[in-house]
């Protein structure tokens, strides 16, 4: 097999990387997970605490929602929409981790568990905003300034939107690889870690084979700052929700702009989004559904529904427009936050939603 050569503008293949990845499996999130609750960080706290307080609106069928409705604070008991399939679902639901490192970190035997666990809170939000796709996180581990990351988070938005899955004009050719040389001499000079051509070989890599809909470019320089940056606009935290998410830092004197993990508080006005086309070669379209929230189910509801009516089973289904409630589903009568295609699967819904399942406040 012929060898890959690298360039700025050719794709590279993770073969190509020397990087070395790391995986921290479903076991190892979960012994994070209950590190975390054990040693509670108070500014999360009081931030769930926070949501817990604010109400539901009933017609939250289609936006992003974050409820924790009952029981003690377990990730078990706070339930996130997901926004690929409109789903209701638990933050329990873990994840596997590849965090691809320097060898160096590895001579030192330096441990990952602390990379992930630095990030928990947000990875557990990330991964509860999705239902698909969303089993495997990527991070990759540097050790960039602040303005580094800058420098780099805004030259991969660029190759995205001008050469990732497509034909780059040969004015943006040039500019690519001004910025790929630039990048590249600044992180040599300063004897980052990895350099920048390592940097950006496993971050093009992962986003052509493995489509994630958010990768993380991990800074642990304690003047700098982690970036998450999202493939979709879709996929970036509402602010309506996280308007007000604790930054991170954990000095208490520390304003709101300071930010251990770049954490899209203010939506898509604060979120990196890469520019990614999509379709045919370069994957499915993305697109918001909605689909029944039994988890088994694969039935996606029509979109344009406005109307509902109450059904035998106590939710409601749309049934003026005449189509049958398999089309536009059985709305939950006392939540009113998550729609069935029929009641057999709300009754098998029904061990997991009753952790959540309250009357809205506007009812």
């Amino acid at each position: 097999m012929a060898k890959r050569n690298y360039s700025a503008l050719s794709q590279p293949a993770l073969s190509m990387s020397e990087l070395i990845c790391k995986t921290l499996d479903h076991d190892a999130t979960d012994m994070l997970i209950d590190k975390w609750l054990e040693h509670r960080n108070d500014a999360y706290w009081e931030w769930f605490q926070g949501v817990r307080e604010r109400k539901h609106a009933a017609n939250s069928l289609r936006r992003q929602v974050l409820v924790w409705n009952k029981g003690d604070f377990l990730p078990e008991n706070i339930f996130c929409r997901t926004v690929d399939t409109g789903r209701l679902i638990p933050l329990d639901r873990t994840w596997s981790t590849h965090v691809y490192h320097h060898r160096s970190m590895q001579d030192r035997k330096l441990s990952m568990m602390p990379v992930v666990f630095t990030m928990l809170p947000e990875l557990m939000m990330l991964r509860g905003m999705h239902d698909i796709g969303c089993d495997d996180v990527y991070i990759i581990v540097t050790d960039m300034k602040r303005q580094e990351m800058d420098d780099v988070t805004e030259y991969f938005k660029l190759v995205c939107r001008h050469a990732f899955g497509r034909t780059c004009k040969p004015s943006m050719e040039n500019e690519i690889q001004y910025n790929h040389m630039r990048l590249s001499h600044t992180l040599l000079k300063q004897r980052r870690t990895p350099c920048f051509p390592q940097i950006d070989i496993a971050f093009r890599a992962i986003l052509h084979e493995k489509r994630p809909p958010f990768i993380i470019l991990f800074s642990h320089q304690t003047t700098s700052y982690s970036q998450i940056l999202f493939t979709h606009p879709l996929f970036v935290p509402s602010e309506d929700i996280f308007f007000d998410f604790p930054s991170g830092c954990p000095n208490p004197c520390c304003n709101d702009d300071c930010e251990m993990i770049r954490f899209p508080r203010r939506g898509i006005e604060g979120a990196a989004v890469l520019s990614i086309k999509r379709g045919r070669r370069n994957g499915r379209k993305v697109r918001s559904r909605e689909m029944c929230n039994w988890i088994d189910c694969n039935i996606c509801f029509n979109e344009d529904v406005s109307q509902y009516a109450e059904s035998s089973e106590g939710s409601q289904s749309s049934t003026d427009s005449g189509d049958t409630p398999t089309n536009n589903g059985l709305v939950c009568s006392k939540c009113r936050l998550v729609k069935y295609c029929s009641p057999k699967h709300q009754k098998k819904d029904w061990e997991e939603h009753r952790r959540v399942c309250a009357k809205s406040a506007s009812i």
